[in-house]
């Protein structure tokens, strides 16, 4: 894995560009062939990418006019990707998208109006013991955002992993799950429906690798994730 070196034209690389991939690891850049996969997609990966061209397709929709606005509400924005350095900023085509996602995500797919990004709550997220309903695993989870006002605009999006305890976490396997209820309850609950046929066991004790994001339903716009292990029961 050769190593990018910065450069006085080019201070940092993300991403891929002709048949070459950069990536991050432990603070440091480096760069690979670009893989071209031929795998087509589960049902809910080419739902997703559905929505992406949608979301695409609507952001060619909005005038010029709007789109300097998007444009100018995006200066202020951090990506959602490395690296963090609080000196990278998204286009407005990327923060109109991802309020396109979020709304689509929360069940209120629309063309989303410019708004501020505004700062989310800090936020922790713990999970309990699972119960086994209907084929379906059900984890409650606790999430704390403080005295923050307006805790029941937030919802939680879970990407999880369920692997046997001890085993290795694989971020391609993680699978999204929008808990239900909003925040302000304190406790949500996500909800896995078909868990064992979908991560191939049955086991009376799981390892869950997740990743939290809040989703803020006014604006469709989402938070930094969080990343967390756990280790539950399931009865």
């Amino acid at each position: 894995m050769p190593r990018f070196y910065p450069s006085v034209l080019i201070a940092d690389a993300y991403g891929s560009v002709g048949e070459v991939t950069f990536y991050h690891r432990n603070g440091k850049c480096y760069y690979r062939k670009r893989s071209h996969s031929r795998y087509p997609g589960t049902a809910k990966q080419t739902s997703a990418l559905d929505v992406h061209r949608r979301a695409l397709a609507a952001w060619r929709e909005v005038p010029h006019r709007t789109q300097l606005v998007w444009n100018k509400l995006a200066e202020v924005v951090e990506p959602h990707r490395p690296p963090f350095d609080h000196k990278a900023y998204i286009t407005g085509q990327n923060l109109f998208v991802s309020a396109y996602h979020g709304f689509a995500t929360l069940g209120n797919e629309h063309q989303p109006s410019p708004v501020a990004f505004d700062k989310f709550p800090p936020f922790a997220v713990s999970l309990g013991d699972g119960v086994k309903v209907d084929g379906c695993l059900v984890i409650p989870a606790r999430v704390e955002l403080g005295s923050w006002p307006e805790a029941s605009r937030y919802r939680l999006l879970a990407k999880i992993q369920l692997t046997a305890p001890g085993r290795c976490r694989h971020l391609g396997k993680l699978r999204n799950y929008l808990a239900e209820g909003d925040c302000a309850a304190g406790v949500v609950s996500v909800v896995i429906p078909g868990y064992a046929e979908q991560f191939g066991f049955e086991l009376d004790q799981y390892q869950v690798y997740a990743r939290f994001v809040l989703l803020d339903s006014v604006t469709g716009y989402r938070s930094q994730y969080q990343d967390g292990s756990f280790l539950i029961t399931a009865r």
